[in-house]
């Protein structure tokens, strides 16, 4: 009995604990009122009255003019900070050194273990410096400061965007170079292009090639920005060593007007790169330096096949490629976990629409305990999809409900969409479609612009998976009201894609932005701020006399409702408490 009373004791002041503020408040205000004529209140109000009268309009220009002056600065230097990193430098402040201060930082740390790419969030309670009941209160508060946008995000991650080599990039002699003659737009970014320079470099060269006149020729060609001089390298290369593979690689990629002539350069590439190969095997294991020789060779001879089997797939040789695909995804090499082979082998088998050979492929690389992509997780959603698509009806759906297929479908879309959230407005055909890059970064817009060129056929292929799509994709966002702050199946939204994205993608292409971001609350506030000061001080000083006018005119207006209050109370409360007290 005891312990049931003291514990409905402690559940009254926990609930109570969320009302004490009112309370505190209430009591400041009651205590200000009796103390009205110790303090001389009315008297300070009178003479603050006077003083402020016998300004001249001179002391508001100046007033309202160093107010617009000083606003002005904030802004500009807001301006600049969001520009530079994305956020305010008010609201980060805000959240990084008056949030702990209040409410000792976030109500939970978010500890977040990870399997690939899936995650389980978990939140782990912290001990605070004040009652958690406050920390919830605050926390709900900067909630609903993100809702109205007076906040663009609560804490940015400092997660590293990790950019990926596009499983399907394009030839650049026969598909971009041709997209650049007929359009002279440059569709690929210096930065792009660089990363795919590091990789040439770290595939194709290695200690081995010391002294090698061609393979130090190589080395200089993939980091040249023109791509004339590159070619004129290889060739260079070439003449003096005419087994120097790589030379032909960058022929193949570069030099190559039509996919023909670069599968006809791949293949006499293939003939040395499987001698060297050979060659290497046998004496691999006489020193660490022929086994780096060894792994040079077979990076080279799995790109070479890799292109190949890209060029059959593009020639319409859809057999010959599907089988090529699956010969290199048993291989086991370190490179194979950076070509991603079986995005390849996806795509092609969807373009066979043999969706029995996908289904097998999914469920051997859409696990738990590997990374994801688009490709995999929409592909998951399509196969879905494709089930209940061509019978599905929004409108029937919503008299009778969602069957289990259906469901089962529509879970998959959200998946996918909260793994990439980009991808829908181009498979919608929202948006207009660029050629991919070279790299991407997942779950950005470049992997969308990536997945969406290649797939966006295999999605009309399919008959009402579109249109299903588009019932369903947006649901997504309502189970995400913060993205930014925590995922559903994956880890939270990262906030460095957008800045990742602009550096992989043309000029010319808007970057989609997830979520939208809008100018901080704090910006526009200094703008505004700015702004009005500035005019009251312009309007001050061309009209001394009618602004004097309509300011005193505005404060009366403003102060007529306290006014009201005081009489009101004088009215009914007495005027001090020693009088309640004698009439008691």
């Amino acid at each position: 009995m005891l312990f049931s009373s003291l514990s409905k004791v402690k559940a009254f002041i926990v609930w109570s604990w969320n009302y004490l503020w009112a309370f505190w408040f209430l009591l400041i205000i009651f205590v200000i009122y009796y103390l009205r004529t110790p303090l001389r209140l009315a008297e300070n109000v009178a003479m603050a009255t006077m003083f402020l009268s016998t300004l001249t309009p001179k002391f508001y220009v100046a007033l309202t003019g160093t107010s617009s002056l000083i606003s002005g600065l904030i802004l500009i230097f807001e301006w600049w900070y969001f520009r530079k990193y994305g956020a305010s430098f008010i609201e980060q402040v805000s959240l990084n050194h008056i949030s702990p201060w209040i409410g000792g930082g976030d109500s939970g740390g978010d500890s977040t273990t990870n399997n690939g790419t899936n995650n389980t969030t978990t939140t782990a309670t912290t001990q605070q410096t004040v009652p958690g009941k406050w920390c919830e209160l605050f926390s709900r508060y900067r909630h609903l400061l993100v809702r109205l946008g007076i906040l663009s995000c609560l804490h940015p991650f400092k997660d590293e965007c990790k950019v990926w080599r596009n499983p399907l990039n394009l030839f650049r002699g026969s598909e971009y170079q041709r997209f650049y003659w007929a359009t002279n737009k440059e569709p690929l970014t210096y930065y792009d292009m660089n990363l795919s320079a590091q990789d040439h470099q770290t595939f194709f060269t290695c200690e081995g090639d010391v002294g090698k006149a061609e393979y130090e020729i190589m080395q200089t060609a993939w980091r040249e920005r023109n791509p004339v001089a590159r070619v004129k390298a290889a060739k260079e290369a070439l003449e003096k060593s005419p087994d120097c593979v790589p030379a032909y690689i960058l022929l193949a990629e570069e030099e190559a007007t039509t996919i023909l002539e670069a599968e006809k350069i791949l293949k006499q590439a293939l003939k040395y790169a499987e001698a060297n190969y050979r060659h290497s095997q046998q004496i691999q294991h006489q020193g660490n330096l022929m086994e780096v020789l060894h792994r040079r060779d077979t990076n080279v001879l799995i790109y070479i096949k890799r292109r190949l089997a890209m060029c059959a797939r593009k020639l319409g040789k859809l057999k010959e490629a599907v089988k090529m695909f699956r010969d290199l995804a048993k291989e086991v090499p370190p490179i194979m976990n950076v070509l991603n082979i079986h995005e390849n082998l996806i795509e092609a088998l969807l373009e066979m629409q043999a969706y029995a050979d996908v289904q097998a492929v999914l469920a051997k690389y859409d696990d738990i305990s590997l990374p994801k992509s688009a490709t995999i997780c929409y592909t998951a959603a399509l196969l879905k999809a494709r089930a209940v698509a061509d019978k599905f009806s929004p409108d029937i759906a919503s008299k009778r409900g969602l069957t289990a297929a259906e469901m089962s479908a529509v879970e998959a879309i959200h998946r996918a969409v909260e793994f990439n959230p980009h991808v829908p407005k181009y498979l919608l055909e929202m948006k207009p479609l660029i050629l991919p890059s070279e790299h991407v970064l997942k779950r950005g817009d470049s992997e969308a612009i990536a997945y969406s060129f290649f797939h966006l056929a295999h999605w009309k292929q399919v008959e009402g998976a579109l249109n299903l799509l588009h019932c369903t994709w947006e649901g997504t966002f309502r189970m995400l009201p913060y993205p930014l702050e925590r995922g559903h199946l994956f880890y939270p939204y990262s906030t460095c894609t957008e800045c990742a994205d602009r550096e992989l993608l043309p000029a010319f292409h808007e970057v989609s932005v997830y979520p939208k971001k809008e100018l901080p609350f704090f910006i526009l506030f200094t703008a505004g701020l700015c702004s009005f000061t500035a005019l009251l001080a312009l309007l001050t000083h061309q009209y001394p006399e009618p602004m004097g006018i309509a300011a005193k005119a505005m404060l009366e207006g403003a102060s007529m409702p306290f006014h009201f209050i005081m009489d009101k109370l004088e009215a009914i409360l007495p005027s001090n408490l020693l009088q309640q007290l004698s009439r008691l």
